[in-house]
């Protein structure tokens, strides 16, 4: 605890400069202009954050995980670099977070979650976080929260961007990216991205161990294309076709031809999504692949997912007076057929059909005053998922010119359908499993302070409580097998700020999060669960922390960012934990320009200090690391080049 301290201290005393005087960070972006399934509109009530431009700049070499760790309250276990990740929102577990692409669930069926390490920072233009349950929004797995990515078309003109990235321990990433738009006849415009990465951590490290635990070798490949493509013409009609296609290849103890082990996992993501007014129809297509191996690699086991998914919505607008009252409405359907084949399942083929039907409503009551009230009834095959609605509201209590404080509050009803593994596995699942469902309340305010003319900070205090029935859990004491064992209530509050300032042409900032998650059982089904009522779960921790603060003088700018996760216990009766831990990362960066090329060089150190933490049990993390990032671009349409993060 002792080290945590001093960490803390070094870092506050070296990167937050004297707040004084403050503007806006001069590297924010452009506005995105997102089209299609934007839920956000609908989120009236609930926390939602949306990850600026300059965050998602200074991350572009790494995986969303890297960036929300310091960004936000959520927590996240990993394995290792490029190794599995998953999130911890809120207090529960991986597979309470839903992960849309556009508006689509990619979340694997079979195991319910998503891994972090496989989603780069630049493949998209946008990036929010949704906190809370938002079932009646978005569907299935939003018990904890959602991440939402989204795509964007962009304007006319031909932008490319190459980058490279050279790590410690023989590590290294490429990316290119190219941007282009252009008007056709008739009033049409296509406008377009294409994104590839290439990611190779060779993870050569120079120990074998780390104090007393052994840091597992491993290498991990990853590669991945990102297109998309937009027309828009008249009569508001808008075709956009959309593709995320990823190989990842993880191999652990790769010198031990017995023990070793390779995972091989594929996606193959397309879209296709056709609006014409308030009207929308999207189609879309996935496939998920995972080949398993041990030893001389033999029998390799291949499981294959298919999943169909077709989408219909309607938008209504009502204006009810001239003081601005209106309501904004979005009905609509989607249905989605799986079709999956996976070695370890009762029988060899299992398909399952799923439908969802909502009603999402936002009234502006009036100029302080916004409700939400969303509904959604899913169907899935053999199941009774329950009806789930939400209320939200948002009021403006104050606006003045200086300081303005709005107060929200929502409560909404959860539910997951259990996963493929969780019903159809060979002996440890369970067909008849019950789907777990549950009620998110929350209540919160968000302040903003002008400073001065150059000085601006924003505050949010968000406090929830989410109980959640018929918890699935692959139990110990029954070899593994899947049940619905637990009634789980995570409760906390959640505390964010933001500063932003310059004194002269030197710009500041930092941004503070911090959160306090207590997530225990709360009823016992059995003699095991008696021990362990009211205990922390596990890996979930109390506390968690991030602090990132940047000083910038013209087109130089040094970044420090630290994140701090409390003790989580690994056993359900918590006797046995994994420490507290702080980590310190900097970043330096220059930027210059010659007529349409730019250039920006990269310096990065991550783990300062060296810490030794543990993510997970028994698989110890390496210590400091380097990076040095070259990026270089090309813009058709500028004299002087100046490239922005949401338009790669």
């Amino acid at each position: 605890m002792k080290r945590i301290l001093i960490t803390a201290v070094i870092a506050a005393g070296t990167f937050l400069p004297a707040i004084t005087h403050a503007q806006t960070d001069s590297i924010s972006l452009q506005p995105v202009n997102i089209k299609g399934f934007v839920p956000e509109k609908f989120m009236s009530g609930l926390k939602v954050q949306r990850i600026d431009s300059a965050s998602l700049l200074a991350f572009q070499f790494q995986n969303i995980s890297d960036l929300l760790a310091i960004q936000t309250p959520v927590s996240f276990n990993k394995y290792g670099p490029g190794q599995l990740t998953t999130a911890f929102f809120r207090g529960t577990s991986a597979n309470h977070t839903a992960v849309l692409w556009n508006g689509l669930n990619i979340n694997s069926p079979t195991l319910g979650q998503t891994d972090f390490s496989t989603i780069p920072v630049a493949g998209f233009d946008a990036l929010s976080i949704q906190y809370g349950s938002a079932a009646s929004i978005v569907g299935t797995d939003a018990v904890g929260g959602s991440i939402l990515l989204n795509s964007a078309a962009g304007e006319n003109g031909f932008k490319v961007l190459l980058g490279q990235q050279v790590e410690s321990f023989h590590n290294h990433q490429t990316q290119v990216a190219a941007r282009y738009g252009s008007a056709l006849r008739n009033n049409w415009r296509i406008s377009g991205k294409t994104s590839l990465y290439d990611n190779r951590m060779n993870n050569q490290f120079p120990y074998r161990q780390r104090r007393e635990y052994a840091l597992l070798p491993s290498e991990a490949f990853q590669r991945g294309l990102v297109q998309d493509i937009f027309i828009s013409g008249k009569n508001n009609q808008e075709i956009s076709a959309h593709a995320w296609i990823t190989s990842n290849k993880l191999t652990t103890s790769p010198a031990d031809t017995a023990g070793r082990e390779l995972t091989l996992t594929k996606a193959y993501r397309a879209m296709l999504r056709y609006s014409v007014g308030d009207f929308t129809a999207r189609a879309a297509w996935v496939r998920d692949i995972i080949d398993y191996a041990k030893g001389n690699y033999r029998q390799l086991d291949h499981a294959v997912t298919d999943k169909f998914s077709n989408r219909i919505e309607k938008d209504f607008d009502f204006i009810l007076n001239q003081n601005g009252s209106n309501i904004s409405m979005k009905a609509g359907a989607e249905w989605t057929h799986y079709r999956t084949r996976v070695p370890g399942y009762e029988t060899p083929v299992i398909t399952e059909n799923r439908g969802d039907f909502f009603l999402l409503t936002r009234w502006q009551v009036n100029a302080p005053l916004v409700v939400s009230v969303n509904l959604r009834q899913a169907l899935v095959t053999g199941y009774n998922p329950p009806f789930t609605p939400s209320l939200g509201a948002e009021y403006q209590l104050i606006e003045l010119p200086g300081y303005k404080l709005k107060i929200k509050s929502s409560v909404a009803r959860s539910y997951r359908v259990p996963t493929l593994n969780e019903r159809y596995w060979k002996v440890l699942g369970d067909p008849n499993i019950r789907p777990e469902n549950g009620w998110n309340k929350e209540a919160g305010i968000e302040q903003a302070f002008v400073i001065s003319p150059k000085s601006q900070l924003d505050v949010s205090v968000t406090a929830y409580h989410n109980r959640i029935k018929d918890w699935t859990y692959w139990n110990p004491v029954k070899n593994y097998r899947i049940e619905n064992l637990q009634q789980v209530l995570a409760r906390g509050v959640e505390i964010q700020a933001g500063w932003r300032g310059s004194i002269d042409v030197t710009q500041l900032g930092t941004n503070i999060t911090y959160a306090y998650n207590k997530s225990i059982q709360e009823r016992a089904y059995d003699a095991y669960s008696v021990d362990v009522i009211g205990k922390q779960l596990r890996f979930v921790p109390l506390y968690t922390a991030g602090l990132s603060t940047f000083a910038q003088y013209r087109n130089t700018k040094l970044t420090g960012q630290l994140q701090f996760a409390g003790k989580r216990y690994t056993t359900f009766d918590n006797s046995t934990f994994l420490k507290e831990y702080a980590l310190l990362h900097l970043l330096a960066e220059t930027s210059v320009s010659f007529g349409k090329v730019y250039l920006r060089v990269q310096g990065q150190i991550n783990n300062v200090t060296n810490t030794f933490y543990l993510s997970v049990q028994n698989n110890a993390l390496p210590g400091r690391s380097f990076a040095i990032n070259l990026i270089a671009a090309f813009d058709s349409k500028t004299k002087q080049a100046r490239v922005r993060q949401d338009e790669f």
